[in-house]
């Protein structure tokens, strides 16, 4: 389910960290296929985002009022206070593992110059613990800011998707296999940590924009399964415009 300047959608993954050089050749379109006779078919999947203004984004923002996030050095902070005097794009990942969430992470950060020219902060929030954010970190070299969610309060204050049937789809299989042919890789040590593997690593993730403000939550885009990415011009028109 999504939010911002139209409808909705949703997300979920594995992960390894590539090896290779991500080749960013395949684009943002959404992939799904159907089986027939005759084999597999690619069709397109329209993403549909909707807005988020007044009642609706302070409503979400009473959600995350007890809510805190940790950082790399073991702080807790009120999630809100990413967003209170600042703008910020907030990506929420499936696990730190997962491999779609890297390729999540990636096109992020290919767009970051664009935020950052805006004065726009790029944010990623994993469940999982503190020491799993920094290898997801060291690994990935994601510039933006890294928090973790040990106890998954923000996944359950958003009621992001979570469950196999969200986890193992169609569609999440063939962003998996192009996710493996842009180079990115799953990180199995991290994926089968005890922090993720108690959760059975199926919770999905989405992408919110707030403040400044901790009220001011103007596009929030909940996945529906794994690796349902948004376009980034989307997310683009809801910081940056």
């Amino acid at each position: 389910m999504a939010v911002s300047l139209s409808s909705s959608s949703t997300i979920t993954p594995i992960t390894l960290q590539p090896k290779l050089k991500p080749i960013h050749a395949i684009g943002t379109v959404n992939f799904g296929y159907s089986i027939n006779s005759h084999g597999i078919s690619l069709r397109r999947s329209a993403v549909v985002v909707s807005a988020i203004t007044g009642a609706s984004g302070t409503e979400t923002a009473d959600l995350l009022e007890t809510v805190k996030v940790s950082d790399l050095r073991g702080n807790e902070i009120p999630i809100s206070d990413l967003w209170k005097d600042r703008k910020a794009v907030v990506a929420f990942a499936r696990h730190f593992g997962c491999v779609l969430c890297r390729k999540r992470a990636a096109y992020l950060a290919e767009k970051k110059d664009v935020m950052d020219a805006s004065g726009v902060t790029l944010v990623l929030i994993g469940p999982g613990s503190i020491d799993q954010a920094k290898t997801f970190v060291e690994q990935t070299k994601f510039e933006g800011e890294v928090y973790a969610d040990p106890n998954h309060a923000s996944y359950e204050a958003l009621k992001f998707a979570s469950g196999v049937s969200v986890t193992f789809t169609p569609k999440a299989a063939m962003k998996i296999i192009e996710s493996y042919m842009e180079g990115y890789r799953q990180d199995w040590k991290l994926s089968f940590m005890k922090d993720t593997v108690e959760r059975g690593g199926w919770q999905q993730g989405g992408i919110l924009v707030a403040g400044p403000g901790k009220d001011n939550i103007s596009y929030i885009r909940k996945d529906k399964e794994a690796g349902d990415d948004p376009p980034v011009e989307e997310i683009l028109k809801a910081c940056c415009a």
